[in-house]
């Protein structure tokens, strides 16, 4: 989706233009993907331009960067209030963010350690990621014959930009395939994730998704639904998942930052069908909870 382009990028502690937010050839993060990124999204409200679960999209950033010896130099707090500011002198009343923290131009080789630490968040207008007709009737999915990355390769608790090419085959491996997307296997074979979104399946009722033991990134998104879920009455299980419980399933959806909550109407030529009974109330009420409509979800929101 192309991004549209806005006035202001924050970088390094400083607002500057657009055309402007540039990085060496020679950055270490372009040569090795040593960097690590956040998705984030704010809505519009009836109370004024709110950032969804910010803090937490920016404590995760945080654990990322720990997880990969990546000291930030501005703490969750400045980080919070950037995102903030950079919203606000762009004029934006809904927004995609893009937090990025990378190992910096100065240094070349496997040991990153002395390369400095570069931080940029960019915001910009972004409708629906896997597109309007999608989120109202469903994708095409495809499971890939790339597996998800192995926590004893590459930590999938983190979201490291280098590990996102194991998605970016997967994606590309579906969209040649005719599909919208991909979804991928853990190394024992068991669903995992998408190539960017989490995977729920609904069957009689209960509300299934792959636990951490199968290489997902915990999802912000994905822990809105299961609490949001359980508020609901429904109950949530996490636990492995084979691939014929997805073709098996009453419902299906993915979850993401970006997807919002896309159902999924057919894996594999398996038709399940429009978005179900269950998925379309978990849509609605993660809409209302993002757009202030739901007083007791207000923690989630940060007015900008």
């Amino acid at each position: 989706m192309p991004i549209q382009k806005v006035e202001k990028i924050w970088m390094n502690g400083k607002l500057v233009d657009w055309d402007d937010a540039k990085v060496h050839v020679l950055t270490h993060a372009l040569h090795y993907g040593s960097g690590v990124f956040e998705g984030i999204r704010a809505y519009e409200t009836n109370k004024g331009t709110a950032i969804f679960r910010l803090t937490d999209h920016m404590k995760r950033l945080e654990r990322s960067a720990r997880i990969y010896l990546m000291e930030l130099p501005y703490s969750v707090e400045e980080l919070v209030r950037a995102t903030k500011e950079t919203i606000r002198v762009n004029n934006l009343k809904s927004c995609y963010i893009r937090p990025i923290a990378f190992r910096g131009y100065g240094e070349m080789g496997l040991n990153p350690l002395q390369a400095p630490v570069d931080v940029a968040i960019a915001v910009w207008p972004w409708g629906a990621y896997l597109g309007e007709e999608g989120i109202k009737h469903g994708i095409r999915a495809m499971i890939s014959s790339f597996h998800r990355i192995d926590p004893n390769s590459l930590p999938p608790v983190a979201k490291a930009t280098g590990q996102y090419i194991n998605s970016i085959l997967a994606k590309i491996e579906a969209i040649f395939g005719g599909y919208d997307e991909a979804i991928l296997l853990d190394s024992r074979g068991f669903v995992s994730e998408g190539s960017g979104e989490n995977i729920f399946v609904i069957k009689d009722g209960i509300i299934y998704t792959p636990s951490t033991a199968s290489s997902i990134l915990e999802g912000i998104t994905r822990d809105t639904v299961m609490k949001t879920a359980v508020d609901m009455g429904y109950q949530v299980i996490e636990r492995d998942l084979v691939r014929s419980d997805l073709f098996l399933a009453d419902e299906v959806f993915c979850t993401g930052t970006a997807a919002e909550i896309t159902p999924i109407r057919e894996i594999d030529k398996r038709f399940i069908g429009e978005p179900g009974p269950i998925t379309r109330k978990l849509q609605g009420k993660f809409y209302a909870i993002v757009r202030g409509e739901e007083e007791k979800y207000m923690h989630w929101l940060e007015f900008v």
